[in-house]
């Protein structure tokens, strides 16, 4: 069996996510008198059970018993003292039962995990005597029943939980603690009764291997990772960080009340916590399977693929250099003459209308008529929808506009591409299908796993490799003239490909040293050009200044609609919208105002760009084709 600390030092670990608001889904009852969620361990526990393998299936590898309040002093208020031992164990072979039944299914499905569950008491108790009395039996149950560690849960008072990990740890063969306590927030931001430094030093020196937050906002819970991160333990190794946060509370989002903490909201917070290295992440109260299942699938796009891939070159050939890449169109000659290039991104229609798809192909036209862009870059939606493919639609437009090798196009034409859907053989043909079809120019993205809506059957991400990958593998291989396994793409003289390489980049990613160390990857690699995320400011562009004479960077502008809109941006992760900007909106009541001040926002952002010598920009969101090219036209002041 393995250990749960040794592989949690060894990678990150999904927990599963609510107990009590799941069961209550399931069961349309409170906790209550007849009613005891703990003693369904015992009395009801196939669907215990049920919960447990939900959260399996979603991708959990740590089960949290059903214990959190499964103490003598929580019981016996339901008349059910006498059973605390009983119902703890049952607890425990409850999730073991589940665990086997599962790996039966799936035998190579990797290392799972039983966190005995400790919940406080209603009233905070800090006399060790009592403290004993109340949960030692608990804790000798759980322990004997084999729990690989021991979870305090949602925990306020300090004093209590120290005193609890002093008791628990001194319990024969006790296993690792993972100790968490719950924050809250007011209109000026979390609140945290305990400075949260003083909090993880303070576990730290009682030995407890795991410590962090739960039932708590996500907000709140990055707040509190945020204050922690580098603190002594946590940077040292001494203590791993935990985060398991709560579906948060209903806001008014336009004229609805609307929590934003949906499964993507979710799965896009798991990868954020990851990133600033947290280790055991999960979720709290109304954080259901399908919240978990979307964690798995973002942690999982960050911890597989990229696998480094030698080939035995037979091509004498170099890979095509400058000269034959400044052929691919009017966006890479002026990429190769230093020149400032703007691309304009677009999202490829959807669903078989026609009039949606003319609508799109018309301002294409007209954008290449403008000689505002000199290029348009077509996104690779995640989402189950019905989205003509990047390449697809990229032929389409060609047939309608009757762009030719002959005539050339009036716009280089760069499909997104991502290693989501596509296995390494199935990403090498498409490549090769692409330079067939005079596509020459490829955003190397690894994308983000499949959001599937209800009606879809589940979609599995591929990610045999990510972005750096993909680029090694189309210069060193592609461009050299070789297929992936190193054998010439054809008997001619010269069967090289000539893809123009671009990438993307996050500027406030939260893991920026991964990030940076990634891009230093990509431009190590041979990409041609760099595209970024959104930066509604001039600070994280700072970080690019070293890469700037190594690689052109197109800095991306998105086009704000609203205060709404700018709201909802600034809760994603990865994207920092200053107040400054939040201000500037809230100032205006009608959504036309709004749209004004987005308009003018990404109009001094362009202006900025050009005066600053970087080498281009990467406009996003452009909902309105003659709002876009207004907008190009005021901030380029061509």
């Amino acid at each position: 069996m393995a250990d749960f600390l040794t592989t949690l030092k060894s990678q990150v670990l999904l927990s599963d996510g609510a107990m009590g608001s799941y069961l209550f889904e399931l069961t349309g009852r409170l906790s209550e008198a007849n009613h005891v969620y703990e003693s369904f361990n015992v009395d009801q526990a196939g669907i215990v059970e049920k919960v447990h393998l939900a959260y399996l299936n979603a991708g959990a590898q740590c089960l949290v018993t059903n214990t959190f309040g499964a103490n003598r002093g929580k019981l016996e208020e339901y008349g059910l003292g006498q059973r605390v031992a009983e119902l703890n164990r049952g607890g425990v072979e409850a999730a073991r039962r589940a665990l086997k039944q599962f790996q039966t299914q799936r035998p190579t499905a990797g290392s799972f995990f039983v966190l005995g569950s400790v919940g406080p008491t209603q009233q905070v108790l800090t006399e060790r005597t009592a403290l004993e009395a109340c949960y030692r039996e608990q804790f000798e149950a759980l322990i004997g029943s084999g729990a690989d560690a021991l979870i305090f849960e949602t925990f306020t008072s300090l004093e209590q939980l120290e005193l609890l990990v002093s008791i628990a740890s001194s319990i024969p063969h006790a296993p690792p603690i993972i100790a968490e306590m719950t924050i809250h927030s007011s209109s000026s931001g979390a609140l945290f009764e305990t400075d949260p430094v003083k909090f993880v030093n303070r576990m730290a020196g009682l030995g407890v291997a795991v410590a962090g937050v739960n039932c708590c906002a996500p907000w709140d819970a990055a707040t509190f990772v945020e204050a922690v991160a580098d603190s002594g333990p946590v940077r040292s190794g001494a203590l791993q960080l935990s985060a398991l946060p709560n579906g948060g509370g209903f806001q008014r989002i336009g004229n609805r009340f609307m929590t934003v903490v949906n499964p993507e909201f979710a799965g896009r917070m798991a990868r954020g916590f990851m990133e600033r290295g947290v280790r055991l992440i999960g979720g709290c109260c109304e954080m259901h399977p399908p919240h978990i299942q979307e964690m798995h699938n973002y942690l999982w796009s960050r911890t597989v693929g990229g696998q480094s891939v030698s080939v035995q070159i037979q091509s004498t050939l170099p890979p095509v250099g400058d000269a034959e890449k400044r052929l691919a169109g009017p966006f890479s000659r002026k990429l190769k003459d230093s020149q400032f290039v703007v691309s304009v991104e677009a999202l490829p229609p959807r669903g078989t209308d026609e009039r949606i798809i003319q609508s799109k192909v018309d301002f294409v036209a007209k954008l290449a008529a403008s000689g505002l862009a000199d290029a348009m870059d077509f996104t690779d939606g995640s989402r189950g929808i019905p989205l003509i493919s990047p390449g697809d639609f990229i032929h389409l437009i060609r047939e309608r506009l009757h762009w030719t090798a002959a005539t050339c196009d009036p716009l280089e034409l760069i499909p997104h591409f991502t290693s989501r859907d596509l296995n390494v053989m199935g990403v090498q043909s498409r490549l090769i299908g692409y330079h067939a079809n005079r596509i020459h120019n490829v955003l190397f993205i690894t994308g983000d796993p499949p959001k599937m809506s209800p009606t879809y059957p589940r979609s599995t991400a591929v990610f045999d490799v990510d972005s750096v990958a993909m680029i090694r593998l189309a210069h060193a291989c592609l461009n050299a003239g070789v297929d992936f396994g190193g054998v010439p793409l054809g008997k001619q003289p010269d069967p090289r490909t000539h893809f123009t390489i671009g990438a993307g980049f996050e500027p406030e990613a939260t893991d920026l040293e991964r990030e940076l160390t990634r891009l230093q990857q990509k431009i190590d690699n041979s990409v041609d050009y760099i595209m970024t995320q959104p930066a509604f400011h001039h600070e994280p562009l700072a970080k690019l200044e070293k890469f700037r004479a190594q690689i052109p960077c197109l800095i991306g502008v998105m086009v704000l609609t609203s205060f709404e809109h700018a709201q909802r941006m600034a809760r994603v992760p990865g994207v920092v919208i200053p107040d400054a900007i939040l201000k500037r909106f809230s100032a205006r009541e009608s959504l036309a105002d709004q749209a004004a001040v987005g308009g003018e926002i990404a109009a001094e952002q362009i202006r900025w760009l050009v005066r600053e010598g970087w080498a281009g920009l990467y406009l996003m969101s452009t909902a309105n084709p003659n709002g876009t090219l207004d907008l190009l036209r005021a901030g380029l002041q061509r």
